[in-house]
């Protein structure tokens, strides 16, 4: 019987793409290679950033990991488009690399980089070509959950707000929970067979990198620290550690709002590192891995954010509305805020004074009370809208954005989604801000353990919310710097389960 004809395009690309079981007998060979990117007006101090480049070979095989210490690749920050087009051209024509064996993923720490960074990943990656030796590779997983949380804040409401320094925290009393933490670390190990010492490690994990320094210096940021720790401490210390970001849309530093303690993303950064060297000393690596590599290209409806903006905006007005005049200002509000605090029951005077009035039939202090208590009251409600505003404002100006975008570009926006399997370890990424929710899922749902999902990747498409957390749009700006309709998900999700199932 003859196969349908509608199945036989697939089965061809997938044989193309990831070529005949019998691949993994050829040797898999590996070449790593890093280039500092530090902006020439802006000198970092112990924490560069940096391009990491491995480049891996098996027969015709190739496939090039680079890590960038930078926010993204074009759209936001220094580099621009056709930064990836110039560097696949480069690559093409300098080593005969095709286009499509290329994985550039962004930390998204806010390292000031060097102009030139096409110049400078091609120098990376022609580094990592030359010094190509034989290796073995193995893969495997480590743990860390103290040095990150959740920023998306589930309130009592029904609505969700995010934890930003664009705008204040909600207040406490407002808050009932907060959005799950991806604790788990994707490692690959690759051992020189020479001499048996490692030659590089790739460590995945989600988490914005964006604590920075007590300085405000320039720096890769924590995972900078984190790569410097593996590498200093991984074999014989000629290793290169290279970051790749996972799915941290909506992953902050642990204590990122912090107002007691020093911003210092240098501790988290080693923490990291330590967890991650934990366990890529735990790998055992073998000579018999498998490489292959592949590249889809997704068409993805844009959201139409113009009902959502109409909303808002009347939102805006009714809060506008809702402030009303006070008798107090803050120089007043602030020490009668703080003595109502620090007594309840007898804030304005020593407590004989109240009892004084009690003893005599008179209730001046309590009357007092009273109305500087419902005065405080109406300052706080005033504080709420005006908060309230600022978080709405900012979300409305992207959600306004992406609309005028919408207008300019159409209605639909390319992704590039990649695959890579490297023996048991799998990977697949995708060009923007994933939250983390859709990496927990889909690491859930792939038939194989050491599966692991990468935003931030082969492009920049901001923020990628689940279809629920859309929902919230205008209430955290994950789902405000959001260029994409909801249905891009389960597009998405589709191609990466197909992808890791193979």
């Amino acid at each position: 019987m003859k196969m349908p004809l509608l199945i036989l395009p697939s089965l061809v690309a997938l044989l193309t793409l990831f070529g005949p079981v019998e691949a993994g007998a050829e040797p898999l060979l590996a070449g790593v290679a890093k280039v500092e990117i530090t902006h020439q007006d802006h000198p970092a101090k112990e924490n560069p950033p940096m391009v990491r480049a491995l480049v891996l070979s098996q027969g015709g095989t190739h496939a090039v990991i680079v890590a960038i210490d930078a926010v993204a690749i074009a759209e936001i920050g220094s580099i621009r488009d056709p930064f990836l087009a110039e560097v696949r051209a480069a690559l093409q024509v300098d080593l005969g690399i095709p286009g499509n064996s290329l994985v550039v993923n962004a930390s998204h720490c806010h390292a000031l980089v060097s102009p030139d960074m096409a110049e400078r990943t091609v120098k990376a990656v022609t580094e990592a070509w030359k010094s190509r030796v034989p290796v073995k590779a193995g893969a495997g997983t480590g743990y860390e959950d103290s040095i990150m949380e959740n920023r998306r804040l589930k309130l009592k409401s029904g609505k969700e707000a995010d934890v930003r320094h664009a705008y204040a925290l909600p207040f406490d009393d407002e808050v009932a929970s907060m959005g799950p933490i991806d604790p788990e670390i994707g490692l690959l190990r690759f051992d020189r067979i020479d001499n048996g010492e490692p030659l590089a490690a790739v460590f995945q994990f989600a988490v914005h990198p964006i604590m920075g320094v007590p300085d405000g210096s320039n720096g890769a940021d924590l995972s900078g620290f984190a790569a410097q720790t593996i590498e200093a401490n991984l074999g014989d210390g000629t290793a290169t550690a290279l970051f790749l970001q996972a799915c941290g849309g909506d992953i902050n530093p642990a204590l990122y709002k912090s107002v007691d303690l020093p911003r210092d993303g240098k501790n988290l950064g080693m923490r990291l590192g330590l967890s991650a060297l934990s366990g890529l000393r735990d790998i055992e690596t073998q000579a018999e891995v498998p490489l292959a590599i592949a590249s889809e290209t997704l068409t993805l409806p844009r959201a139409d954010h113009g009902p959502r903006i109409d909303a808002m905006e009347k939102e805006i007005d009714e809060l506008t509305v809702a402030l009303k005049g006070t008798t107090l200002n803050f120089e007043t509000f602030l020490p009668l805020y703080v003595k109502y605090h620090l007594n309840a029951d007898y804030p304005s005077e020593v407590a004989g004074r109240y009892l004084q009035d009690e003893l005599i039939g008179r209730n001046d202090w309590k009357s007092q009370d009273a109305g500087n208590r419902a005065a405080m009251e109406a300052y706080l409600r005033n504080i709420r809208t005006m908060e309230e505003l600022t978080r709405k404002q900012i979300n409305l100006n992207l959600l306004s954005r992406h609309q005028a975008r919408r207008a300019e570009l159409g209605e639909t926006v390319s992704a590039e989604v990649m695959s890579l399997r490297i023996g048991d370890f799998r990977l697949v990424t995708f060009p923007a801000e994933l939250t983390v929710e859709i990496g927990l899922d889909l690491k859930k749902k792939s038939p194989h353990p050491l599966s692991f999902v990468s935003g931030y990747t082969n492009g920049y498409l901001y923020y990628a919310p689940t279809r629920e957390q859309a929902k919230n749009r205008g209430n955290a700006q994950e789902d405000s710097d959001c260029l994409l309709a909801p249905e891009w998900q389960e597009i998405f999700e589709a191609t990466a389960l197909r992808l890791l199932a193979q």
